[in-house]
């Protein structure tokens, strides 16, 4: 699994993804997936997102990991949700009290690719974002399951 670069475009609410050269960025079903990073993948394997927010520290009224966890908590889950997503759980890191982590869960990488389009367009994710301003870095990680893994 290698990690995958994130920058979160604030003004335009739009999220790129900048992978590794040699990172896959199929997930999901081992069909998907080239021979090398297929053998150990469940032929019923889901594609996992593990994304890891980082806010920025308060500054004029923007940032703040409190506002990141009331932007959570207030809709943003149920929009992810509501284009399709599966969230599968969302966590306070412990080590740097600053991050928020959660993981998402898709039928595949299109309909994952699909679910953050239909988000970033979505006006009221535009107004949340709004409401909550809050500068971040993210960290993602795409996975697939293996064949062995109880969660599929």
């Amino acid at each position: 699994m290698k990690k995958i670069l994130c920058c979160f475009a604030m003004a335009l609410g739009l999220v790129n993804l900048a992978f590794a050269q040699d990172a896959p960025q199929p997930c999901g079903p081992a069909s998907a997936l080239s021979k090398e990073y297929s053998k150990n993948v469940g032929s019923n394997a889901r594609c996992f997102e593990l994304r890891m927010y980082t806010a920025k520290e308060v500054v004029d009224g923007k940032g703040g990991i409190d506002n990141l966890h009331q932007r959570f908590r207030e809709r943003e889950i149920a929009l992810f949700e509501k284009h399709g997503a599966e969230v599968i759980g969302t966590w306070q890191r412990l080590d740097d009290p600053n991050t928020l982590v959660w993981m998402l869960a898709y039928r595949d990488r299109a309909h994952r690719d699909q679910v953050f389009s239909d988000f970033a367009k979505d006006p009221e994710w535009q107004a949340l974002r709004t409401k909550y301003d809050v500068p971040l870095t993210i960290e993602a990680y795409m996975m697939s399951s293996t064949d062995y893994s109880n969660l599929k």
